[in-house]
């Protein structure tokens, strides 16, 4: 078993007062990868004449949250930006806002500032290389200010996936109450908050309400 582990399962046989069988430790071992370790070390001593051992905490800088999109994360964000307005001689094109039927005018995989290639307007062409380069760098800095934003607090793959897509048509991870209840460990809050970021230029957008709908799914996953 992993030597963090090893004063849980000290404690456990203590208070059993017996060993534990093979089958036992897989299932143990099993639930605390679901739950994942908190970012923490444990130490141990023994509570005076009870032989019990004692677990004492201490901080590290761990942190349980993924450090990257997954895979299923950045197949999300495709099916909802979509790198659309491909032009016949192969380049891409920008479009407007659906909201606002102007600016922020956005090219390839959701870009609408310029970044390395440049102001994104109404008249901005891209290859598809360009337009892939662009969705990497992005995914790193928004996977990145995921991470700042939620910190420690335990998270999966999926979760993570599911904010940074959020994140990448937002730009709320910040601020955002669904942040809040994260970290606070309420989940099932926390999904819950995908949908109410429904809305483009004061409206309710259809593509937006199935976007949040898919973010729901995943991060509940």
């Amino acid at each position: 078993m992993p030597q963090s582990r090893k004063p849980l399962f000290d404690t456990v046989r203590a208070v059993l007062k017996r060993g534990f069988r093979q089958s036992e430790v897989v299932a143990i071992d099993g639930a605390l990868d679901v739950v994942i370790d908190p970012p923490e070390t444990a130490v141990t001593d023994c509570v005076k004449g009870s032989g019990v051992p004692k677990i004492k905490r201490r901080r590290t800088s761990s942190n349980d949250a993924p450090r990257s999109i997954g895979p299923e994360g950045i197949a999300l964000i495709k099916q909802f930006e979509g790198c659309a307005r491909l032009k016949r001689d192969g380049l891409v094109s920008a479009y407007p806002d659906p909201g606002t039927g102007g600016a922020p005018w956005t090219i390839g995989w959701g870009a609408t500032r310029g970044g390395l290639h440049g102001f994104v307007g109404a008249d901005t062409v891209w290859t598809q290389a360009q337009c892939d380069e662009r969705l990497e760098d992005d995914l790193k800095r928004y996977a990145a200010d995921v991470s700042r934003a939620i910190g420690a607090a335990p998270t999966t793959q999926t979760q993570f996936d599911a904010m940074v897509s959020f994140h990448y048509n937002t730009g709320a991870i910040a601020r955002a109450t669904l942040t809040k209840k994260h970290i606070a460990g309420d989940f099932s809050g926390a999904a819950a908050e995908f949908v109410r970021w429904n809305k483009a230029g004061g409206r309710v957008l259809k593509g937006l309400v199935r976007r949040r709908s898919a973010e729901m799914a995943l991060y509940r996953r």
